[in-house]
């Protein structure tokens, strides 16, 4: 049996108590990392003493899993309801293309602090049954886009669209979190690539949809991308 991390929150303050907590949570993560992320701190921001913290949760690594999870959950179902197959039956692939770039970028720009260390903690965490959940959830999501694109097997040109559809996510995904998130300000890598941070939103449809085999050429005019199919 799993082991939890919070207490049952039986009465309407309590639960209003919990939900200040784990906000107040993500916003310090957000704001200072794993390491500033101190209980005195958080408990400060939700109005509440870090002795109410601790009858909560056991220590701050507790505290964290619980936040941890119950983002990826949210993120899990705010992708399902933005990407709902019924809701792009009438697009073309390029349109849900440029919808999943400009998706995880704001994602990952939004919320870059709080991204960078929820994923560092996730994916350091001694705890093999919370590290599984954790990217179970992270699966479930990246599965979810993919079902999407794979609706519009017709318009892709690669002699493995499944495959491709799965290499241009992961490629897209990594591609943001590398730029965003992982070094320590988004404009780290401008030395390399002159804004290339300003350039992402451009830049990886394109290549999204030119692994899929399909061109996305100069705007016809109206800011929207024309397609073609890719040559060779």
């Amino acid at each position: 049996m799993p082991n939890k991390t919070a207490l049952p929150a039986h009465q309407a303050r309590s639960r209003e108590s919990l939900a200040r907590l784990l906000k107040a949570t993500a916003e310090v993560l957000d704001k200072y990392g794993i390491e500033g992320a101190t209980v005195p701190r958080i408990a400060a921001r939700a109005g509440l003493s870090p002795g109410a913290v601790y009858r909560r949760f056991p220590d701050k690594d507790a505290l964290l899993r619980e936040v941890c999870i119950r983002l990826l959950e949210e993120n899990y179902r705010q992708t399902k309801e933005k990407f709902a197959v019924e809701r792009w039956k009438d697009k073309s692939l390029a349109e849900i293309a440029h919808a999943v770039v400009e998706f995880i970028l704001q994602t990952n720009r939004t919320h870059r602090g709080l991204v960078r260390a929820l994923l560092f903690f996730s994916l350091q965490h001694p705890d093999p049954a919370f590290v599984r959940r954790s990217e179970a959830l992270r699966g479930k999501t990246f599965e979810h886009v993919v079902e999407l694109v794979l609706t519009r097997r017709r318009e892709i040109r690669h002699a493995d669209p499944e495959f491709a559809a799965r290499f241009a996510m992961l490629m897209t995904r990594t591609d943001a979190q590398g730029v965003l998130v992982l070094p320590h300000s988004p404009t780290d890598l401008g030395h390399l690539v002159p804004g290339i941070d300003r350039q992402l939103e451009h830049e990886l449809p394109r290549m999204f949809l030119r692994y899929l085999g399909v061109e996305d050429s100069e705007d016809d005019g109206d800011g929207r991308a024309r397609l073609q199919p890719a040559r060779g």
